[in-house]
C-alpha cells in the first residue's frame, strides 16, 4: 500500500524536531570538548536536520508547482532566489561540507565541519526555521 507524500507543513514539523535535538547536541558541546561519540551525534544529528530542511524545501517548491530539482545544490540555489533562505553561499558550503566529511574521501574534514555546525550553521537552520514559519502561516 502506498503512502501519501507528506505535506510541507508536516515536513516541517519534523524538521523543527530535528532542529530542537541539534540544539541540545550544540548545546553540550558548549560543556567542553566533545567525546568521539558525542561528535558522530551531532554530526548525525545535523545531517538529518539538513536533509528535513532540503525536504521541507521540495515540498514547499512542490506545492507551488515547481521542481524536479536534480539535487540539493539545485534547490538550495532556487530557496535563495525565493528568499526562503538568507545566506545562499553558506547554505551551499553545508552541502559541500556534507560531501567532504563522508568517509569515502581520505580528507579529514570532522573538526573544522564540527566548527561550521556549531558557529554557523546552527544559526542559519534556526533563521530558516523562522523564515518557513511565517511563509506557512500566510
Amino acid at each position: 500500500m502506498k503512502s501519501l507524500p507528506q505535506s510541507c507543513e508536516q515536513c516541517f514539523e519534523e524538521f523543527k524536531s530535528s532542529l530542537e535535538d541539534l540544539r541540545v547536541y550544540g548545546q553540550r558541546s558548549k560543556k567542553g570538548s566533545l567525546s568521539e561519540a558525542q561528535s558522530r551525534e551531532l554530526i548525525t544529528s545535523f545531517e538529518v536536520t539538513h536533509e528535513l530542511a532540503l525536504k521541507v524545501l521540495n515540498s514547499y517548491f512542490k506545492k507551488y508547482g515547481k521542481g524536479p530539482f536534480t539535487g540539493s545544490r539545485d534547490l538550495t540555489v532556487e530557496a535563495f532566489h525565493a528568499e526562503l533562505i538568507d545566506e545562499g553561499k553558506p547554505w551551499l558550503d553545508m552541502v559541500i561540507d556534507r560531501i567532504q566529511y563522508n568517509p569515502v574521501y581520505d580528507i579529514d574534514t570532522q573538526g573544522i565541519f564540527i566548527e561550521n555546525i556549531l558557529k554557523i550553521y546552527i544559526s542559519l537552520m534556526e533563521q530558516f526555521e523562522e523564515t518557513m514559519e511565517k511563509k506557512l502561516d500566510q
